[in-house]
């Protein structure tokens, strides 16, 4: 499914995604794509990270995808729970891959600046997918944060933390979770008060 209007924004998590990542291999396959740099990848902040994704998000008036791994997918969350009514609009939906559970006892210190998780709607459709063995996540987490945000879950076996280090570095079938994800427009979506 193919859409040359809609702009593709990947959202990487805790110190980037490298070259050899899937999201560095979707930013050079889908059309219209870019990645929300950030100014520190090492030692995230909250306030920071929220910021440069809102920065990015409107720059463009077009409809946006936002495609989040990890810690990035924490910071689409805090970013939905203050963005301004415009910019939510424009995001058509969230593929929210892997996210990373900052408030479990384990969690780097880096990270804990974005505990606590939100755990409210998200505005428009998204989709989480997890794996039964992250060790960033446990699978009941990844199904609380997918059922707090409304979004639809999937959870893939002996995956890791779907990146380089777990074998994901084009990662080609979670382009299913993408247009399905596409495919879920069409319908309402719900909106902030």
């Amino acid at each position: 499914m193919r859409n040359d209007s809609i702009r593709y924004l990947i959202v990487p998590g805790w110190q980037g995604s490298p070259q050899n990542h899937w999201q560095s291999h979707w930013q050079n396959s889908l059309p219209r794509c870019a990645r929300v740099e950030q100014a520190d990848w090492m030692a995230p902040q909250r306030d920071d990270w929220v910021a440069a994704l809102e920065q990015a998000v409107s720059q463009d008036d077009g409809p946006v995808i936002l495609i989040a791994h990890s810690l990035g997918c924490i910071t689409v969350a805090h970013w939905a729970a203050q963005a301004p009514l415009a910019s939510l609009r424009r995001v058509q939906g969230a593929l929210l891959v892997a996210p990373a559970d900052v408030e479990r006892p384990a969690c780097p210190a880096a990270l804990r600046n974005f505990a606590p998780i939100p755990r409210h709607l998200l505005p428009f459709p998204s989709q989480v997918v997890s794996s039964d063995n992250d060790p960033a996540v446990s699978t009941p987490r990844a199904l609380a944060m997918a059922q707090d945000w409304g979004a639809q879950a999937g959870v893939l076996s002996g995956a890791g933390h779907i990146n380089v280090k777990s074998g994901h570095q084009r990662w080609e079938q979670g382009f299913a979770y993408l247009y399905r994800l596409q495919s879920r427009q069409a319908q309402p979506v719900r909106r902030r008060a």
